[in-house]
Protein backbone atom coordinates (compact mmCIF):
# COMPACT_ATOMS: atom_id res chain seq x y z
CA UNK A 1 0.00 0.00 0.00
CA UNK A 2 2.81 2.40 0.89
CA UNK A 3 4.49 1.65 -2.43
CA UNK A 4 1.26 2.36 -4.29
CA UNK A 5 0.78 5.63 -2.40
CA UNK A 6 4.39 6.58 -3.14
CA UNK A 7 3.93 5.79 -6.84
CA UNK A 8 0.74 7.86 -7.04
CA UNK A 9 2.47 10.75 -5.28
CA UNK A 10 5.37 10.56 -7.73
CA UNK A 11 3.07 10.53 -10.74
CA UNK A 12 1.08 13.49 -9.43
CA UNK A 13 4.24 15.48 -8.76
CA UNK A 14 5.53 14.71 -12.24
CA UNK A 15 2.21 15.79 -13.74
CA UNK A 16 2.06 19.10 -11.93
CA UNK A 17 5.69 19.86 -12.68
CA UNK A 18 5.26 19.02 -16.36
CA UNK A 19 2.00 20.87 -17.07
CA UNK A 20 3.38 24.38 -16.44
CA UNK A 21 6.31 23.71 -18.76
CA UNK A 22 3.95 22.34 -21.41
CA UNK A 23 1.74 25.41 -21.11
CA UNK A 24 4.72 27.74 -21.40
CA UNK A 25 6.03 25.96 -24.50
CA UNK A 26 2.58 26.02 -26.12
CA UNK A 27 2.24 29.71 -25.28
CA UNK A 28 5.53 30.40 -27.07
CA UNK A 29 4.26 28.62 -30.16
CA UNK A 30 1.01 30.60 -30.12
CA UNK A 31 3.01 33.81 -29.69
CA UNK A 32 5.14 32.85 -32.71
CA UNK A 33 2.01 32.43 -34.83
CA UNK A 34 0.73 35.83 -33.69
CA UNK A 35 4.10 37.45 -34.43
CA UNK A 36 4.20 35.88 -37.91
CA UNK A 37 0.72 37.25 -38.64
CA UNK A 38 1.78 40.70 -37.46
CA UNK A 39 4.88 40.63 -39.68
CA UNK A 40 2.77 39.95 -42.78
CA UNK A 41 0.23 42.63 -41.89
CA UNK A 42 2.92 45.24 -41.31
CA UNK A 43 4.78 44.43 -44.52
CA UNK A 44 1.66 44.45 -46.67
CA UNK A 45 0.46 47.72 -45.12
CA UNK A 46 3.18 49.58 -47.04
CA UNK A 47 2.15 49.58 -50.72
CA UNK A 48 5.52 50.64 -52.14
CA UNK A 49 7.49 48.11 -50.06
CA UNK A 50 5.42 44.96 -50.10
CA UNK A 51 5.66 41.61 -51.86
CA UNK A 52 4.74 42.06 -55.56
CA UNK A 53 1.27 40.99 -56.60
CA UNK A 54 2.56 38.55 -59.22
CA UNK A 55 4.47 36.65 -56.53
CA UNK A 56 1.52 36.66 -54.13
CA UNK A 57 -0.52 34.92 -56.80
CA UNK A 58 2.11 32.32 -57.69
CA UNK A 59 3.26 31.40 -54.17
CA UNK A 60 3.02 27.72 -53.25
CA UNK A 61 4.25 28.12 -49.65
CA UNK A 62 4.86 30.99 -47.24
CA UNK A 63 7.27 30.92 -44.31
CA UNK A 64 7.68 33.65 -41.71
CA UNK A 65 10.48 33.78 -39.13
CA UNK A 66 9.75 36.64 -36.75
CA UNK A 67 12.71 38.13 -34.94
CA UNK A 68 15.55 35.93 -36.22
CA UNK A 69 18.55 36.75 -34.07
CA UNK A 70 22.22 37.14 -34.84
CA UNK A 71 24.48 36.38 -31.89
CA UNK A 72 27.93 37.90 -32.15
CA UNK A 73 28.96 35.87 -29.12
CA UNK A 74 28.52 32.67 -31.14
CA UNK A 75 30.80 33.61 -34.03
CA UNK A 76 28.10 35.59 -35.76
CA UNK A 77 25.69 32.68 -36.00
CA UNK A 78 22.01 33.28 -36.72
CA UNK A 79 19.09 31.39 -35.26
CA UNK A 80 15.36 31.70 -35.68
CA UNK A 81 12.08 29.86 -35.28
CA UNK A 82 9.39 30.15 -37.92
CA UNK A 83 6.08 28.93 -39.23
CA UNK A 84 5.12 27.68 -42.70
CA UNK A 85 1.85 27.13 -44.57
CA UNK A 86 1.38 25.87 -48.14
CA UNK A 87 -1.31 26.11 -50.77
CA UNK A 88 -3.26 22.84 -50.98
CA UNK A 89 -6.36 21.56 -52.80
CA UNK A 90 -8.28 22.49 -49.64
CA UNK A 91 -6.86 26.01 -49.45
CA UNK A 92 -3.89 27.18 -47.38
CA UNK A 93 -2.76 24.43 -45.05
CA UNK A 94 -2.44 24.21 -41.31
CA UNK A 95 1.01 25.39 -40.22
CA UNK A 96 4.20 23.51 -39.45
CA UNK A 97 7.21 24.90 -37.62
CA UNK A 98 10.79 25.30 -38.82
CA UNK A 99 14.21 26.37 -37.57
CA UNK A 100 16.70 28.51 -39.46
CA UNK A 101 20.37 28.71 -38.62
CA UNK A 102 23.62 29.35 -40.38
CA UNK A 103 26.07 31.88 -41.75
CA UNK A 104 25.77 35.55 -42.53
CA UNK A 105 23.70 36.99 -45.35
CA UNK A 106 23.95 40.10 -47.51
CA UNK A 107 24.32 42.71 -44.78
CA UNK A 108 25.05 42.97 -41.08
CA UNK A 109 22.24 43.44 -38.58
CA UNK A 110 24.27 43.64 -35.37
CA UNK A 111 22.30 42.40 -32.41
CA UNK A 112 18.93 43.33 -33.89
CA UNK A 113 16.15 40.85 -34.44
CA UNK A 114 15.26 40.57 -38.13
CA UNK A 115 11.98 39.31 -39.54
CA UNK A 116 12.38 36.93 -42.47
CA UNK A 117 9.84 35.93 -45.11
CA UNK A 118 10.37 32.98 -47.45
CA UNK A 119 8.07 32.32 -50.39
CA UNK A 120 8.21 29.12 -52.44
CA UNK A 121 7.20 29.95 -55.99
CA UNK A 122 6.92 26.50 -57.55
CA UNK A 123 6.48 22.85 -56.65
CA UNK A 124 10.24 22.37 -56.20
CA UNK A 125 10.17 24.99 -53.45
CA UNK A 126 7.30 23.11 -51.82
CA UNK A 127 9.24 19.85 -52.00
CA UNK A 128 12.26 21.49 -50.36
CA UNK A 129 10.16 22.19 -47.28
CA UNK A 130 9.34 18.49 -46.99
CA UNK A 131 13.04 17.64 -46.52
CA UNK A 132 14.21 17.23 -42.96
CA UNK A 133 16.91 19.84 -43.62
CA UNK A 134 18.15 21.83 -46.60
CA UNK A 135 20.52 24.71 -47.19
CA UNK A 136 19.37 27.78 -49.05
CA UNK A 137 21.49 28.42 -52.12
CA UNK A 138 22.89 24.89 -52.17
CA UNK A 139 19.98 22.47 -51.91
CA UNK A 140 17.35 25.07 -52.80
CA UNK A 141 17.96 27.79 -55.41
CA UNK A 142 16.98 31.14 -53.95
CA UNK A 143 16.93 34.80 -54.91
CA UNK A 144 16.42 38.04 -53.05
CA UNK A 145 12.78 38.95 -53.54
CA UNK A 146 11.73 42.24 -55.15
CA UNK A 147 9.44 44.71 -53.38
CA UNK A 148 6.57 46.91 -54.53
CA UNK A 149 3.14 45.84 -55.74
CA UNK A 150 4.06 46.22 -59.42
CA UNK A 151 7.75 45.35 -59.10
CA UNK A 152 9.20 42.67 -61.31
CA UNK A 153 11.79 40.22 -60.04
CA UNK A 154 15.25 40.61 -61.54
CA UNK A 155 16.40 38.16 -64.20
CA UNK A 156 14.19 35.12 -64.80
CA UNK A 157 13.45 33.98 -61.24
CA UNK A 158 10.49 31.93 -62.46
CA UNK A 159 12.95 29.49 -64.02
CA UNK A 160 15.95 29.73 -61.71
CA UNK A 161 14.61 30.03 -58.16
CA UNK A 162 12.55 27.87 -55.86
CA UNK A 163 12.50 30.36 -53.02
CA UNK A 164 12.31 34.15 -52.85
CA UNK A 165 13.53 35.70 -49.61
CA UNK A 166 13.03 38.99 -47.82
CA UNK A 167 14.07 40.56 -44.52
CA UNK A 168 12.70 43.37 -42.39
CA UNK A 169 14.94 45.13 -39.92
CA UNK A 170 14.36 48.50 -38.23
CA UNK A 171 11.22 48.97 -40.30
CA UNK A 172 12.94 48.42 -43.66
CA UNK A 173 11.71 45.60 -45.91
CA UNK A 174 13.91 44.39 -48.76
CA UNK A 175 15.03 41.31 -50.64
CA UNK A 176 17.89 39.49 -48.94
CA UNK A 177 20.46 36.84 -49.82
CA UNK A 178 20.06 33.93 -47.39
CA UNK A 179 22.66 31.68 -49.03
CA UNK A 180 24.19 29.30 -46.54
CA UNK A 181 21.31 29.43 -44.07
CA UNK A 182 19.98 25.98 -43.16
CA UNK A 183 16.25 25.31 -42.82
CA UNK A 184 15.16 22.30 -40.78
CA UNK A 185 11.86 20.88 -39.64
CA UNK A 186 10.94 21.55 -36.03
CA UNK A 187 9.17 18.29 -35.23
CA UNK A 188 9.04 18.95 -31.49
CA UNK A 189 7.04 22.17 -31.82
CA UNK A 190 4.86 20.76 -34.58
CA UNK A 191 3.97 17.67 -32.53
CA UNK A 192 3.39 19.80 -29.43
CA UNK A 193 1.07 22.12 -31.33
CA UNK A 194 -1.05 19.25 -32.68
CA UNK A 195 -0.86 17.11 -29.58
CA UNK A 196 0.36 14.11 -31.58
CA UNK A 197 3.03 13.35 -34.20
CA UNK A 198 2.14 14.76 -37.63
CA UNK A 199 4.21 14.56 -40.79
CA UNK A 200 5.18 17.78 -42.52
CA UNK A 201 3.92 16.37 -45.81
CA UNK A 202 0.51 15.50 -44.39
CA UNK A 203 0.03 18.89 -42.76
CA UNK A 204 1.28 20.96 -45.70
CA UNK A 205 -0.79 18.98 -48.20
CA UNK A 206 -3.92 19.93 -46.29
CA UNK A 207 -4.67 16.59 -44.64
CA UNK A 208 -4.84 18.15 -41.16
CA UNK A 209 -7.54 20.72 -40.28
CA UNK A 210 -6.31 24.17 -39.29
CA UNK A 211 -6.42 24.35 -35.46
CA UNK A 212 -8.30 27.33 -33.95
CA UNK A 213 -5.09 28.89 -32.63
CA UNK A 214 -3.61 28.91 -36.15
CA UNK A 215 -6.63 30.35 -37.96
CA UNK A 216 -5.68 34.05 -37.56
CA UNK A 217 -2.28 33.40 -39.15
CA UNK A 218 -3.69 31.26 -41.98
CA UNK A 219 -6.48 33.78 -42.63
CA UNK A 220 -3.83 36.49 -42.98
CA UNK A 221 -1.97 34.41 -45.57
CA UNK A 222 -5.24 33.80 -47.43
CA UNK A 223 -5.94 37.54 -47.39
CA UNK A 224 -2.72 38.48 -49.16
CA UNK A 225 -1.64 35.37 -51.07
CA UNK A 226 -4.70 35.04 -53.25
CA UNK A 227 -5.03 32.42 -55.96
CA UNK A 228 -3.67 32.99 -59.45
CA UNK A 229 -7.16 32.99 -61.01
CA UNK A 230 -8.67 35.52 -58.58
Amino acid sequence: MKRLASLICTLLCTFFLTVPGFAQDRAKIDARLDAARDVLNQIMATPDKQIPDSILRQATCVGVVPGMLKGAFVFGAEYGQGVVTCRSPRGWSAPVFIRMEGGSWGFQIGGQGTDLVLVAVNDKGFQDLLHSKFKIGADAAAAAGPVGRDAQASTNWRLQSELLTWSRSKGLFAGVDLSGVAVSQNHADTDLFYGAPETFEGVLRGDVPVPPDARPFVRTVVKYFHAANE
